[in-house]
């Protein structure tokens, strides 16, 4: 359901829905709810996907662009056949790409609203000729924002408050088409943007380890995650490698996501193919490529999809189809020697 801001105009509000109300003391409420103790949250992906994903849902996506995105839970996502979720757009490129596709004839509607920072394009690779076709169709409802303002989102929500002030986007069509709102600052009298917080239902984030309670570790940068994380009423964690506690233990000062934040660990070796997993293997650009092609027809897109996702078992049967351990093993070594 989206929130229409009240008494909105072109000067002192943004135009564009506002997918939930940003009501602190609700977030609160719900967070009191989730257990914070050390159990043990390992998992296949299938069952978490089916136990913490609802029709309905707001869901984020880890990452950035195609780098360490939880493509494993994402295929679940559709092999499941959810409907009418909410994504936040945070840079998403070949994540966003999966949540359109399940937006087809005679499979319903995965995606039925967005904020968008950036969607559609795979960057230097091009656009998206299916999520094109989706956004353009007008069946998902679009707000935007920058990416600076929507990870603000996320820092709002991980902070527990309704909304931060920023100086981003006033004055641009960026703003015009958001869910801001000008405030004055109560000590200098100067116009800001209040962000709205944003607390999704369920966040899919990749991770390089984490151990069986949901401590969790990203070598390199860790983008908006740990606010998401914290932000997301439920966290499915998928991960290269399931490391022990002691392991953990060893070094907390490297656990970015700690364990009571999250509600399923899944072991995925190679769980971001075909995107870039930083340090561990390169993104397969002729497979991104693939998708690019077969997308411009809808009937050989149909078919990719049944061959690849709708007609396996689960995420280890798409590698194989992508060529198996010795193509991982090429992007393995592109990455270490790049």
């Amino acid at each position: 359901m989206s929130v229409t801001p009240a008494n909105a105009d072109s000067h002192t509000a943004g135009q564009g829905p506002l997918f939930s109300v940003p009501d602190a003391d609700a977030a609160r409420a719900a967070f009191r709810e989730k257990s914070r103790s050390m159990t043990d949250k390992v998992m296949t992906v299938q069952d978490a996907v089916a136990k913490f994903v609802q029709d309905g849902d707001y869901l984020a996506s880890g990452g950035f662009g195609a780098n360490r995105i939880a493509t494993a839970a994402l295929h679940e996502v559709l092999r499941q056949g959810k409907q009418n979720l909410g994504v936040a757009g945070h840079t998403t490129t070949h994540d966003f790409q999966i949540f359109c596709a399940g937006n087809l004839t005679g499979r319903g509607k995965t995606l039925a609203r967005c904020d968008a920072a950036y969607i559609v394009g795979l960057e230097a690779r091009g656009l998206s000729p299916h999520a094109r076709r989706v956004l353009q169709s007008g069946e998902v409802d679009v707000c935007e924002w920058s990416n600076y303002t929507l990870a603000v989102r996320f820092r709002a929500g991980a902070m527990g408050v309704p909304f931060l002030p920023a100086r981003s986007i006033l004055g641009t069509d960026t703003f015009a088409y958001s869910a801001a709102k000008v405030i004055e600052c109560p000590f200098t009298g100067q116009k800001l943007a209040a962000i709205p917080a944003l607390w999704p239902d369920v966040a899919l984030i990749h991770v390089h380890e984490a151990d069986c309670f949901g401590n969790c570790r990203i070598r390199g940068t860790s983008v908006a995650d740990v606010d998401v994380a914290r932000a997301a009423k439920k966290v499915i964690i998928t991960c290269e490698r399931l490391v022990e506690n002691e392991e953990i233990r060893r070094d907390p000062t490297l656990t970015n996501i700690p364990f009571f934040c999250v509600d399923a660990v899944c072991e995925v070796p190679f769980g971001s193919y075909p995107g870039n997993m930083p340090y561990e293997y390169f993104s397969d650009e002729e497979h991104l490529q693939k998708w690019l092609d077969v997308e411009r027809d809808l009937n050989t897109f149909q078919t990719f999809l049944a061959k690849h996702i709708f007609d396996i078992a689960d995420f280890n049967d798409y590698l194989e189809l992508c060529g198996g351990l010795p193509r991982l093993q090429e992007l393995r070594r592109e990455e270490l020697l790049s």
